[in-house]
């Protein structure tokens, strides 16, 4: 029986992590047309703006976007490197169109949380 076994448990020595990670495929080329599509604009709430000030940013990105492929468009847009990155999907909702029909359909979105290392930034102008 395995609970009066004399076999002692041998722990593994956690491996120290990085600060960027390695991305697998790298840099795509720079005329990359699925690429170049990948963000669509910077995303400004004020809970994007608030978490920008630790080194976290929100960009709309691409239904069909990955996260490596967001990670490749960081590169080569703002030539930082991302720690991670966390993608979202937000659900489309009803809203109300104020006219005869009442109500229609917002579409919905998809957002991608990027992660920089401390000291890093992205300027928007």
């Amino acid at each position: 029986m395995a609970l009066f076994s004399n076999d002692k448990k041998t722990t593994k020595a956690k491996k120290a992590k990085s600060e960027t990670r390695n991305w697998g495929r790298g840099i795509l080329p720079a005329d990359d047309a699925r690429l170049a599509n990948i963000l669509k604009r910077p995303w400004f709430s004020e809970k994007a703006l608030i978490s920008s000030e630790n080194g976290v940013y929100v960009f709309e990105v691409s239904p069909s976007a990955t996260k490596i492929d967001v990670a490749n468009a960081i590169i080569a847009a703002y030539k930082v490197t991302p720690m991670k990155v966390r993608m979202v999907n937000l659900p489309a909702k009803k809203v109300s169109l104020r006219t005869r029909r009442g109500v229609g359909t917002r579409a919905r979105r998809h957002k991608a949380y990027v992660y920089l290392k401390a000291g890093d930034t992205i300027t928007f102008a």
